[in-house]
């Protein structure tokens, strides 16, 4: 075999899980918007060094770029060798990529094919990949999906963890875009990611399902936070069987405590998000709200935005946007503990 092996999608796509490492020639903005799965960052040229060889390209020729772009290229990838590969064994197999495939990936491919590894460089590089998941997205996917429903609080999100540890498939859609999916549903500590690098995950995901097992999903809104879900995958959820999660509206309050208490905790950052809900509910209401917020009255200001802003909300729309949900199939949980949630997950993986 001669290397560096140089591979169509096509032929990358099914061994994608068995190279030894993806690596991303591009810059670190780059691969930061989005990236193959399982991708790490070794940029021949960063950020500042891409503009500057860019810049020279245009101004003054593309041979005196080309040569300070060589100069540069080869003093990143010998520091990447030093840094990141130097104890790789001589059968480590790497997959290469960069935009199109062309002269980034192609120098590290060659560099280090010529060490002595056997490198796999991607044709068409993250250009390819990504007209690929476009592709793969705009198709209405084909899984028996079963999408779980109920209010503000009654443990959807808790439910899917769940599931997946006992060996569901389970799409969490909030989990890969880093947002609850709802005003206060973003994570303080966890910035969302592009739209690009969500719905690379999402495809990550789906295409390691099965499709003959079903596939638990939370009954989400077209938007979770600032990124889209896929409107050929949101189409197949709203046309899905549903399951009707119910706990009491105590438990509901205790456990949206216990998963937001980075605003329960915090009733400035509390406030500033209810200031958005001024359009729906004027500014007499929110300065109440935003008035309990700062006595510490948490407990009860929890309960009347379940009353009077959540639970309207989710009954207004969930019989339009899942049309299956009056056949729903029933869940109650008793309490919010951990062995409730599995005992729960238990009985939906027998009957699904």
């Amino acid at each position: 075999m001669k290397y560096p092996e140089v591979l169509k999608l096509e032929q990358v796509l099914p061994q994608l899980d068995q190279f030894d490492a993806i690596i991303d020639a591009r810059s670190p903005c780059e691969y930061a918007i989005d990236h193959l799965p399982g991708a790490i960052n070794a940029p021949v040229l960063d950020d500042e060094q891409r503009i500057t060889v860019g810049t020279m390209y245009k101004q003054v020729g593309a041979f005196e770029a080309k040569k300070l772009g060589a100069a540069l290229v080869a003093k990143n990838i010998a520091h990447h060798i030093e840094t990141l590969w130097m104890e790789q064994p001589r059968e480590w197999r790497p997959l290469i990529y960069c935009w199109r495939g062309g002269n980034r990936s192609g120098a590290m491919a060659h560099i280090l094919s010529k060490v002595g590894w056997p490198v796999a460089q991607l044709d068409g590089g993250y250009k390819s990949f990504r007209a690929h998941v476009n592709a793969e997205l705009e198709r209405t996917p084909e899984f028996d999906f079963k999408v779980i429903c109920g209010t503000t609080g009654s443990g959807k999100s808790r439910m899917l963890e769940v599931l997946a540890t006992q060996g569901a498939q389970v799409l969490d859609l909030e989990q890969l875009a880093a947002h609850r999916g709802s005003v206060l549903g973003g994570l303080p500590s966890q910035p969302q990611p592009s739209q690009k690098a969500f719905e690379t995950a999402i495809w990550n995901t789906l295409r390691r399902f099965d499709p003959a097992r079903p596939v638990f999903v939370e009954s989400e809104s077209k938007k979770v936070g600032n990124l889209r879900v896929p409107a050929a995958l949101m189409e197949r959820m709203r046309g899905s069987d549903c399951i009707a999660m119910t706990l009491s509206r105590a438990d509901r309050v205790r456990l949206l405590m216990e998963d937001y208490q980075h605003y329960t905790n915090d009733a400035a950052a509390l406030n500033e998000q209810l200031a958005y809900l001024t359009p729906l509910h004027g500014h007499e209401r929110i300065k109440r709200w935003q008035a309990m917020a700062a006595a510490g009255e948490m407990t009860a200001l929890v309960e009347e935005l379940l009353i009077e802003h959540y639970d309207p909300a989710y009954l207004r729309s969930i019989d339009r946007n899942f049309v299956r949900y009056t056949q729903a199939q029933q869940l109650t949980l008793d309490a919010i503990d951990l062995d409730s949630f599995r005992s729960g997950a238990q009985q939906l993986i027998a009957v699904n």
